[in-house]
């Protein structure tokens, strides 16, 4: 027996994320108006298999995606420097992903207990100029030495029982959003991974979230909306000292004292996987307060000199402090990274390698399968037969 409520819930939450009205979706589907309204409206007994096919055809999502409750995520923090239209559906969108992966970690057994507990600081969270000594503890948890970069933060995060999403999200005032601990299937780290923002903000913005689930435990709230300033600039903090702990990053720019700025910048970034902005604000925030923004600004002037164009002009370095620290990260702008890495350097790959297992072992369909990773049961079939022992 189908339940129209959820198909309704369903409906009326995909159209509006595509931004379509009710007579669109209808004249896609090959309704009429009336009849689609009352399929959403929840008007009718129950509906035609085939009258859910057109709707899902037309747009574009399984036919399970109709059907299925979404069950809401509360231990959620997600907030953004502006609205985000799509905000609801994505919720959805993680809430049945995280569903799927629970899910298939009980069918086959390889669920992997998280242990973020023992990392948790022993207040609400580590005063600010404790940050970077926090950070490098949780580093030593993570096995990383103190000159090791992350070379692989999805499966760093994976092995530790935090699960990872890609999600391209056409908005550069979303950069990812966590979900808490405390909710079924969590903790768990969501990133966009938009292709126009570089692959240093996915890896940037995975440390960030990582921040937030160890310092800002208390603050997994869906229904709050609105940006914290001091949380953010803490989360920011974090993921700079986690993917560039200060003793190395200090060892990397004495050896390079003899380079020219820009050279030296893009080389120690490459070693450490990180934006020219993360180093830089490092080196600025080490100067005299009356130093910080003529760093920035030479750096400008030399790579406009090198290269023949301004490096993302409305990134301005003037007034290096700690609010500025905030919008160099929290609103990293769309554009190119020099010397940037490819999206190789960032994948998830543990639900994949369920969903292998799984489909091997007999316990799933292909067609399960290419639900769960998203993708078209063709593509599906193209992955399968690429996979080699």
């Amino acid at each position: 027996m189908m339940n129209t409520e959820h198909i309704s819930i369903n409906l009326r939450r995909l159209r509006k994320d595509r931004g379509w009205t009710q007579a669109e979706l209808a004249n896609m589907a090959g309704f009429s108006l009336s009849g689609y309204r009352k399929l959403e409206r929840a008007r009718v007994g129950e509906p035609r298999p085939e009258s859910l096919r057109q709707i899902a055809r037309a747009l574009d999502v399984p036919l399970r995606e109709l059907m299925v409750p979404v069950r809401g995520l509360e231990r959620v923090r997600f907030r953004s420097f502006k609205r985000l239209k799509s905000r609801e559906q994505l919720l959805a969108d993680v809430a049945i992903w995280l569903r799927d992966f629970a899910d298939l970690e009980a069918l086959i057994g390889e669920a992997v207990p998280h242990s973020l507990e023992e990392l948790l600081p022993q207040s609400s969270g580590p005063r600010p100029g404790a940050i970077p000594e926090f950070a490098r503890k949780v580093r030593a948890a993570f096995a990383l030495d103190e000159r090791e970069p992350v070379h692989d933060i999805c499966g760093l995060l994976e092995a530790r029982g935090v699960k990872v999403w890609s999600v391209a999200v056409p908005n550069d005032a979303f950069m990812g959003l966590s979900v808490g601990a405390q909710e079924v299937g969590g903790p768990a780290v969501i990133v966009n991974t938009w292709e126009r923002l570089p692959v240093e903000t996915w890896i940037f913005s995975a440390a960030h979230e990582l921040g937030h689930l160890l310092m800002h435990f208390g603050a997994y709230d869906v229904h709050q909306i609105a940006e914290d300033d001091t949380e953010e600039a803490q989360a920011n903090q974090f993921a700079s000292h986690f993917l560039m702990p200060d003793g190395a990053f200090r060892r990397e720019w004495e050896e390079t004292a003899g380079l020219a700025l820009v050279e030296r910048v893009l080389k120690v970034k490459r070693i450490f996987r990180v934006s020219w902005r993360t180093v830089l604000y490092r080196v600025a925030g080490a100067l005299p307060p009356g130093e910080r923004a003529g760093v920035w600004a030479r750096f400008n002037l030399e790579y406009k000199r090198r290269s023949g164009h301004t490096l993302l002009k409305h990134d301005e370095p003037g007034g290096i402090d700690a609010e500025v620290y905030h919008s160099v990260y929290g609103e990293r702008p769309v554009g190119r990274e020099p010397s940037g890495m490819d999206m190789c350097d960032f994948k998830e790959d543990r639900l994949a390698r369920l969903v292998r297992r799984a489909l091997e072992s007999g316990t799933i369909s292909l067609s399960r399968a290419a639900e769960i990773l998203g993708l078209p049961l063709e593509d599906m079939r193209e992955r399968t037969a690429s996979w080699v022992a």
